[in-house]
């Protein structure tokens, strides 16, 4: 009975697909999309699953969006690929200048370049509770998880013949911190954060200038990292972004509250693409980056104008708040 329900659940997903044609006739027999031979090309590149399937609705199946015509597809697809491009060099340029920031109050912290040193010294958060309570013993164990990622990481790169691993491990010397920091993923880099003492946080906090009345602890800049970290991955594994549906990590009051306060801005929605814009925005202006701020607002409105001829409403897709929003971020050129 399982089986059967289950076989009748995926039915209406399922169908016999053995060239391209099938493809595009079960396009147009069963979703009334029209695909001119022309447009084949283009079928056979963005596929049926990934092409089609992933953008036939906006953040839920039940805002699906009434395609007529397969160029219609190709703009929405056409549309997220830019949106990527235009995320990606920024997310690389934060997350790099973010490590150097955290390495630097890392090793003036620890007074060492040692991985296993700073680890002792530096990345004791656990220590800030009472020992053998269940929040020590969880920050401790997320501690030793992130040591053995790292030392897995160091020794893939050093077998996949990397060249800083390599000189170190063939030296007979440990791999040192801030080489060890250009084997961490982005989520890595915010668990080692999350794991540092209350002196690194506070330090690289005060380094970012964030407000202290939203980060006495020193963590925003975790909660940071933790948002932007599902951008970075859904735009490295090619997912679809424009809809923000790759979000894990909730975007917690204080990240809002911090895009309200800073950028005066009203009802920040992490549901809408625009307040990850707003985030780069912010921590690009922390960074002194007025030009890049510039050129991303002004290169996402302009790839915004893909979607207008869609047949979905821009507000489902941009919200409200967009343009209002793309406006003050603007003020940050200033």
């Amino acid at each position: 009975t399982l089986f059967r329900s289950h076989k009748n659940y995926f039915s209406c997903y399922t169908f016999n697909m053995y060239s391209l044609q099938d493809l595009k006739t079960h396009l147009q027999e069963k979703h009334n999309l029209k695909i001119n031979p022309n447009q084949e090309k283009d079928l056979r590149k963005i596929g049926y699953y990934h092409g089609y399937k992933g953008y036939r609705f906006v953040r839920k199946s039940n805002n699906p969006i009434s395609f007529t015509n397969f160029s219609q597809v190709v703009a929405l697809n056409d549309f997220d690929m830019q949106l990527k491009g235009l995320f990606y060099p920024n997310l690389m340029f934060i997350e790099n200048a973010l490590k150097n920031y955290v390495l630097e109050a890392t090793l003036a912290d620890s007074q060492s370049e040692n991985l296993q040193e700073v680890f002792n010294k530096s990345l004791t958060y656990y220590k800030e509770f009472k020992t053998g309570t269940a929040a020590y013993k969880k920050e401790f164990k997320r501690k030793m998880d992130l040591q053995m990622k790292i030392n897995s990481a160091l020794i893939r790169d050093y077998m996949s013949g990397k060249e800083i691993e390599t000189h170190f491990y063939e030296n007979g010397r440990e791999v040192p911190v801030w080489a060890a920091f250009e084997s961490l993923s982005l989520g890595e880099f915010g668990t080692f954060f999350a794991c540092s003492n209350k002196t690194i946080r506070l330090e690289v906090s005060e380094l970012l200038k964030l407000p202290t009345n939203l980060n006495a602890d020193g963590f925003l800049l975790k909660d940071i990292i933790f948002v932007l970290k599902d951008l970075r991955n859904a735009i490295a594994h090619n997912g679809i972004i424009f809809d923000t549906r790759f979000a894990t990590s909730e975007a917690g009051k204080n990240i809002k509250t911090l895009l309200e306060n800073e950028l005066k801005i009203k009802q920040i929605d992490f549901n809408f693409i625009i307040s990850y814009v707003a985030l780069v925005c912010y921590i690009l202006k922390q960074l002194d980056e007025s030009k890049r701020i510039k050129s991303f607002v002004n290169e996402y409105q302009k790839i915004q104008k893909m979607t207008e001829r869609l047949p979905v409403s821009q507000n489902l897709i941009f919200g409200t708040q967009d343009k209002s929003i793309a406006e003050k971020l603007h003020s940050l050129c200033k």
